[in-house]
């Protein structure tokens, strides 16, 4: 019997999506970056002509070496950007954690902007004999500039693709009981590590987001509802009280109104009123980067000391906490329920094969 060459083992698949990462703290790796980056429609939703000559003509020739000396800043030694190596440990953990389990799961991790590219993953997977394939954002919180993009460059590499494979996706996962308990071992850890604040003289846990422009939530994008869930999910499970925490959005950029409040300006105006210690904490980063190392654990930091805070301690991301792991790994599975987690015996391949010429023989 020979056996078609278009049938062999089938296995499924987990990709983890991000955003994406300069190749190199540079001026030229970041203006590339960059200019993938705020190209995307669905980032930067200003009439095309219009933005091209605003990002192409201001924004990138000002931006890329400020940002090029930001991300130096931050960059690991030897292990170079940091969410680029947490994402990749996350991949190669959650790899090892069904592996353990006894299943042949391929996991791998693409990156919106930059490289490893969807494409060139999405072909490597192919070529590993990738049937079913499920879509795993590390954007806990849905966005259409976030999710909604990563998906759209999936979608795109597929359809040229004339055997495609059967699809999944986890649209966010803002309130997963794994996900909430993750992050509180994150920030319950390092708590451990110094004292556990007395929010009850005020004291504040800060929660700060990744901000949107406004215009986003009022054409109906869940985002801003989804992060204040997870601030109210996360803070409950800490035992804090309302006023205890409080929910921020960070990185604002340009003139127009995005979703409040911001960051910096909820630090200054604690720091200003008497807060001695300020702990801040990025729930939707599951890796931490140049927006929280560099923003948030640096910037905001002097903005703090300088207005008369004592005290600001940045939890790092989940990074790779064994218990986000575990979350991953939960919401895999929760998404895998009714497929193959392993490959296909030779019995089983060579009965498939059979009924595919079977079949092909009806046809003629």
């Amino acid at each position: 019997m020979n056996q078609n060459p278009h049938l062999r083992a089938s296995k499924t698949a987990v990709l983890l999506l991000n955003l994406g990462t300069p190749s190199a703290p540079t001026s030229k790796a970041v203006r590339a970056y960059l200019k993938e980056l705020l190209s995307d429609p669905r980032v930067v939703e200003i009439p095309r002509i219009i933005w091209w000559c605003i990002l192409n003509g201001i924004i990138l020739p000002i931006r890329s070496s400020a940002s090029a000396k930001k991300y130096a800043s931050i960059w690991l030694p030897k292990l170079g950007s940091p969410l680029m190596h947490y994402s990749r440990l996350q991949a190669k953990e959650l790899s090892d954690q069904f592996a353990n389990a006894g299943h042949t799961v391929l996991v791998d991790l693409a990156m919106r902007y930059g490289q490893p590219s969807t494409q060139v993953v999405l072909q490597d997977l192919k070529a590993q004999g990738m049937e079913r394939l499920l879509l795993l954002p590390l954007y806990p919180q849905y966005s259409a500039t976030t999710t909604a993009s990563s998906f759209d460059e999936v979608f795109h590499v597929l359809s040229a693709w004339r055997d495609q494979p059967e699809l999944r996706l986890v649209k966010h996962y803002h309130d997963n009981p794994a996900y909430i308990s993750a992050l509180r071992d994150q920030v319950l850890t390092s708590w451990d590590k110094e004292e556990r604040p007395d929010f009850a003289k005020g004291d504040r846990l800060v929660m700060s987001f990744h901000g949107l422009p406004k215009c986003n939530l009022m054409k109906g994008d869940p985002y801003h509802c989804e992060c204040l869930k997870t601030g109210r999910l996360l803070g409950e499970s800490l035992g804090l009280e309302i006023g205890q925490y409080i929910v921020t959005f960070q990185s604002r950029f340009g003139k127009a109104e995005w979703l409040k409040p911001y960051t910096v300006p909820t630090i200054e105006k604690l720091a200003k009123e008497g807060c001695q210690r300020v702990d801040i904490f990025c729930p939707g980063f599951p890796a931490d980067c140049l927006e929280t190392l560099e923003e948030i654990a640096m910037e905001t930091r002097e903005i703090f000391l300088e207005h008369g805070g004592k005290d600001y301690r940045y939890i790092p991301c989940l990074n790779s906490n064994p218990k986000w792991i575990e979350a991953l790994g939960d919401i895999a599975h929760q998404h895998l329920q009714g497929w193959p987690l392993g490959v296909e015996s030779d019995s089983e391949l060579a009965q498939r094969n059979e009924r595919a010429e079977l079949a092909e023989k009806s046809k003629a």
